[in-house]
């Protein structure tokens, strides 16, 4: 046994990964950004560190988010499969080390004196315990090694994974607050309209029956107010959507006092952020940073696989100490020492080794390429939210420009027709020019709002968002290899 210890104890370093040295892939994606009209020109270098609370102003809201964040059942799901993640790893490095079995028994044995060939009574208890080691294999490939790299791969990917969620949360919960905050201007909208449309309709009403104004318009009258009181139907059944949805995603009931301002104040809440020139700051995104582990899980796979075609060496022990005295049950001449070592080797497999190598590397390049298209979709999401961004300012000041010269010409026309020099029918299209003007300007408003948060999770650089702690192992770091 003293032959086999130091065995035992070098084993642990004497193997040899047979995977792949890992090199991260350069991203299959321009240096910077798009410029050009559709876009704005960024002076930062890389992304800041920020936190959502630096976007996302109103404590109303960052109230909400923080219920999300602790309240939410996907985000219990991803701490899970990180506790399964983090045990699966333990249980794969677990086979680095030998597993020591010890154990005892206590035998009493007699012989009666009526027993076949025996004429006399004889009787003992015999005291015996074991410690020992079962098949242990020498991991001089570096086959377990390689399985622990791998399985510790998936546990910070799991880690990445729960991130991205949280992360998409925050935003989840950022639009659908501003949601509510649109639909509740609508409903305001609506709401004026229609008292305006009641006016008009009383007065027009008024006019017919004095036989000044033909029934057509108070037809005309009555078809805007009933358009308005749809409308008003219509935005309250959103507005309760809107707070199921927040309910949803929060995991508890809403406060109505958390709810949203209308949109003019709801969207000024929502901060600016930078999105840097260089488009290598989207290597910081849990999604990408999730691929790239999938991809290191694949790579040491590969050297498993390898490992799998080199003969396997297993080492047994056993101390055994047996004694007919429980006294004497310590003593040297009760010992018995065993060990042996094993080499197996397969001779025939029909290729099922190669075939394992090739699956391997085969699953490496998948996951290279799903690392690679991982990127370039959030490459291509980015883009689109600054191609959004360099143009909603001037689309809402547009949308501005119009909806103050439609509300200035429902003045006018009004003013014309009581005057006797226009028809109703153009107050009518007057007042619904003004009213889609409104509804276009509070849309817009909402666009430019959550076209910020749309780049605040494309971005994905949120420094607060960490997972909560399921153990003791390091957060992922993808300038360096892991270690566990």
């Amino acid at each position: 046994m003293r032959a086999i210890l130091p065995l035992l104890l070098g084993s642990a370093l004497a193997g040899c990964s047979m995977a792949p040295k890992y090199v991260r892939p350069a991203p299959p994606i321009p240096a910077s950004w798009p410029t050009g009209d559709a876009y704005l020109r960024q002076s930062e270098a890389s992304l800041p560190s920020v936190t959502y609370r630096d976007v996302f102003r109103d404590p109303r809201l960052q109230r909400l988010i923080d219920q999300a964040l602790t309240n939410n059942r996907d985000l219990r799901v991803s701490v899970a499969n990180i506790a399964a993640a983090r045990a699966q790893y333990r249980i794969q490095r677990a086979e680095l080390f030998p597993t020591i079995t010890a154990g005892g028994t206590v035998t009493r044995r007699e012989i009666g004196a009526g027993a076949a060939g025996g004429n006399f009574t004889v009787g003992g208890t015999t005291y015996q315990t074991s410690v020992g080691v079962n098949a242990f294999e020498l991991d001089l490939f570096g086959r377990a090694q390689s399985l622990g790299d791998a399985a510790l791969a998936r546990y910070f990917g799991q880690e990445a994974a729960a991130r991205a969620v949280r992360l998409t949360l925050t935003g989840d919960v950022a639009s659908a607050w501003l949601t509510h905050a649109a639909d509740q201007s609508l409903l305001q909208l609506a709401e004026e309209t229609a008292a305006i449309a009641r006016r008009s309709v009383t007065l027009t009403r008024a006019r017919v029956e004095g036989g000044i104004a033909a029934r057509t318009d108070l037809r005309q009258a009555e078809q805007i107010l009933a358009t308005a009181e749809a409308s008003i139907a219509s935005q309250r059944t959103a507005l309760a959507q809107d707070v199921n949805a927040l309910q949803l995603l929060v995991g508890d009931t809403v406060d109505p006092a958390l709810l949203p301002p209308p949109i003019e104040q709801a969207a000024a809440t929502i901060g600016e952020l930078p999105a840097g020139l260089d488009s290598r700051v989207l290597l910081r995104r849990p999604d990408v940073v999730q691929a790239e582990y999938d991809l290191r899980a694949a790579n040491a796979e590969i050297g498993a696989a390898r490992a799998a075609l080199f003969p396997t060496i297993s080492l047994t022990g056993l101390f055994s100490l047996a004694s007919t005295a429980l006294s004497s049950l310590i003593s040297s001449d009760s010992l018995t020492k065993s060990a042996s070592a094993n080499v197996a080797y397969p001779i025939f497999r029909a290729s099922a080794g190669r075939a394992g190598v090739a699956q391997t590397e085969a699953q490496q390049q998948a996951a290279l390429a799903a690392y690679e298209g991982t990127i370039q979709v959030a490459f291509r999401e980015v883009a689109d939210a600054l191609a959004r961004r360099g143009t909603i300012t001037d689309e809402l000041a547009a949308n501005e420009r119009f909806a103050a010269a439609a509300a200035d010409t429902y003045r006018l026309a009004q003013a014309r027709y009581r005057g006797g020099i226009d028809p109703f029918l153009s107050s009518l299209d007057a007042q619904r020019s003004l009213f889609a003007a409104q509804q276009s300007l509070v849309q817009t408003r909402l666009i430019r709002a959550t076209n910020l948060v749309t780049l605040y999770r494309t971005l994905g650089g949120d420094s607060q968002l960490t997972v909560p702690a399921t153990g003791q192992a390091p957060a992922p770091v993808l300038v360096s290899e892991p270690q566990p």
